[in-house]
């Protein structure tokens, strides 16, 4: 009785020593091929330098697609672009700004993204400054100043040195004179928008209908020489951001006087109606294929740079994942998926699509790791509300190598309501999880701006992270249980005194800068 008592314990106990052991042997092979055998450098040169950053509706967008799927192809993994939409086409082209009156200068500064061009040979006028006026009825009145201008909308900034530089150098009477100063200033520029009657969304359309010839920002992003590069609001004449420095001469020559021309060369096309799609890629899984862990990162970008760390590491993290996977982990229990979602910066809309499209993948969602924020190695993860999260997703940290996982981790968590891909998912209840990067200055130097480019991305951080996404993978994969998706009761609004709400699953804008 004794020894048919103790045989199946004694069976347990090898059967777990055995499973800790493979275990090891996984993770040892996961650290193996990231560290000796990397493709990062390749894969980033291949995405960064020769297909460039990845505005949707883009050719660079379905170039960027197609290569993925072939990399994968040749990785010996199924993949496939799927559509969810249309959007407005359009190749940026060649931008070339000129300063050509008082002096000749070549200035630095480009096209918005969707931006009409100039005709092949160009745009040459005088640069003025949004008309000042006392009122809405002034400014009309006003307007005919602009037929034939390129017209400054931006206010120029008193320095061009990131605030940390002057507190460093600068008296601290001087920082705090400067930064009172620029308030002032600030405050004036939003008054002489506010008096206009039109918001700063609303100026250029109006400027385009009194015949101004183009319209001129600078959206400077508080550092050394960067800029956010976002979107025009024009239909027929080209929209810009010029440099802080550049702007600031420009400013400084027509407020005293002298008259700036400058000539424009813009050789953007539009495209018309294009399709978007969602690069698709998995290894089946071996015993719960209708069960997914699902790796995620938005392939499009901002195109005022190469998309470098928004989201090109996050994409990088994904493809390598996938690659050292299949290698060393062929056969996985459950399929383990990779989302390259397109449209992420105009509100999710891949990702959104993808759970729309595909309610049986999101039910069997085990969990979803998704990358977003930068070159920097991941440093916190939430629980997102899952009531449960800690104990499946702890169990998961607890095998990747201490030197990867020094991660700050907030259990339960609240629902994230978007920011990225991951909110798409925690809409639809499906356990899914950002992992939070350290912020190497991201928010003002790389974050949508000029300067998100090959140089910034921190190598040694992003094969951490490749390293982790590849542990956690296996280990979702090879769990014994399915996650919980428990939701957390959430608190009471304290502004409206209101019962809070889990986010809802909202669908996509499919049809993306297009008139219907």
């Amino acid at each position: 009785m004794k020894k048919n008592f103790y045989l199946p314990v004694l069976g347990l106990m090898m059967s777990t020593s055995i499973f800790a052991q493979n275990q090891q042997e996984t993770v040892k092979s996961i650290v193996d091929e990231a560290t000796t055998n990397s493709q990062l450098k390749i894969l980033a040169h291949q995405l960064l330098d020769v297909v460039g950053p990845r505005l949707v509706g883009s050719p660079e967008m379905k170039q960027a697609h197609d290569w993925a799927v072939k990399t994968y192809a040749d990785w010996g993994i199924p993949a496939e672009n799927e559509q969810w939409g249309v959007w407005k086409g359009w190749d940026r082209g060649i931008t070339h700004i000129d300063l050509v009156s008082p002096r000749s200068v070549s200035l630095e500064g480009m096209q918005l993204a969707w931006s009409p061009s100039t005709s092949s040979k160009g745009v040459e006028a005088e640069v003025v400054i949004l008309p000042e006026a006392k009122d809405s009825i002034s400014f009309q009145n006003m307007l005919a100043q602009v037929k034939g201008k390129f017209v400054l909308i931006s206010m120029p900034q008193p320095t061009g040195r990131p605030d940390d530089n002057w507190e460093k150098w600068a008296t601290p009477e001087s920082f705090e004179k400067m930064k009172k100063d620029r308030e002032s200033q600030n405050d004036a520029w939003n008054t002489r928008i506010k008096t206009t009657g039109y918001s700063s969304r609303e100026l250029p359309k109006i400027l385009e209908k009194a015949g101004a010839v183009g319209v001129i920002t600078s959206n400077w992003s508080r550092g050394f020489g960067v800029n956010k590069v976002f979107s025009a609001y024009t239909d027929k004449i080209p929209m810009f951001d010029i440099a802080l420095e550049d702007y600031g001469l420009l400013y400084r020559l027509a407020d005293y006087g002298d008259k700036p021309t400058i000539k424009v060369v813009a050789q953007s096309k539009d495209l018309g109606e294009v399709p978007t799609f969602n690069t698709i890629a998995q290894i089946k899984g071996s015993e719960k294929p209708e069960e997914y862990v699902i790796l995620s990162a938005h392939f499009d970008s901002w195109d005022g740079a190469q998309g470098a760390t928004d989201n090109g590491t996050g994409t990088l993290v994904m493809m390598e994942a996938m690659r050292i996977l299949k290698k060393v982990y062929p056969n996985p229990k459950r399929t383990i998926l990779v989302g390259h979602w397109g449209s992420e910066e105009q509100g999710l809309n891949g990702s959104r699509s993808f759970v729309k499209d595909h309610p049986e993948i999101v039910e069997g969602v085990q969990a979803v790791f998704n990358q977003d924020n930068g070159t920097g190695r991941v440093a916190t993860i939430s629980g997102n509300g899952f009531l449960n999260a800690y104990d499946y997703l702890g169990s998961w940290l607890n095998a990747v190598p201490d030197e990867v996982a020094n991660i700050e981790t907030n259990f339960p968590g609240a629902p994230g309501r978007g920011g990225s891909d991951y909110a798409s998912f925690v809409a639809a209840v499906a356990p899914a999880f950002n992992l939070s990067s350290l912020s190497w200055d991201y928010w003002n130097y790389t974050w949508h701006t000029n300067r998100d480019t090959y140089d910034k991305i921190v190598w040694d951080d992003v094969q951490n992270n490749v390293i982790l996404t590849a542990v956690l993978a296996y280990m979702a994969s090879e769990d014994e249980d399915k996650t919980s998706r428990e939701q957390i009761v959430l608190p009471i609004n304290k502004r409206t005194g209101e019962q809070m709400t889990w986010p809802e699953a909202r669908d996509s804008t499919r049809r993306g800068g297009l008139d219907d």
